[in-house]
């Protein structure tokens, strides 16, 4: 296995984790931790490489487009989709009513 990510792949890389993160804290809320946002960075950022360099590692730039500087750009898109599935279920389960098991309702003023 030859690992090809370069510098520019490898900072497209991060700005996408970076803004993964935020985007999936804001979609999960403050229900789990204020954390949240740098694990799901990180988390990203570690699927991305090995989406792109192990997955999909043995193809060639012509076989993937777009190919960015070694990052396999679209099937990394495929750790987004998952991701923020993943994200809609946490928050589906941190805002349910742990005793009745449906969604919490705004209380009454």
């Amino acid at each position: 296995m030859s690992w090809d990510l370069g510098i520019a792949g490898l900072g497209l890389l991060a700005v996408m984790s970076l803004g993964f993160g935020l985007i999936a804290h804001w979609i999960v809320g403050k229900g789990l931790t204020r954390w949240l946002w740098l694990i799901a960075a990180v988390a990203y950022f570690m699927a991305g490489i090995l989406v792109s360099e192990v997955w999909f590692g043995w193809a060639t730039g012509k076989e993937l487009q777009p190919n960015i500087d070694g990052l396999s750009f679209d099937e990394v898109q495929l750790v987004t989709l998952a991701g923020l599935v993943a994200a809609l279920i946490a928050r589906y389960l941190v805002r349910r009513n742990p005793h009745t098991g449906q969604p919490a309702r705004k209380p009454s003023r």
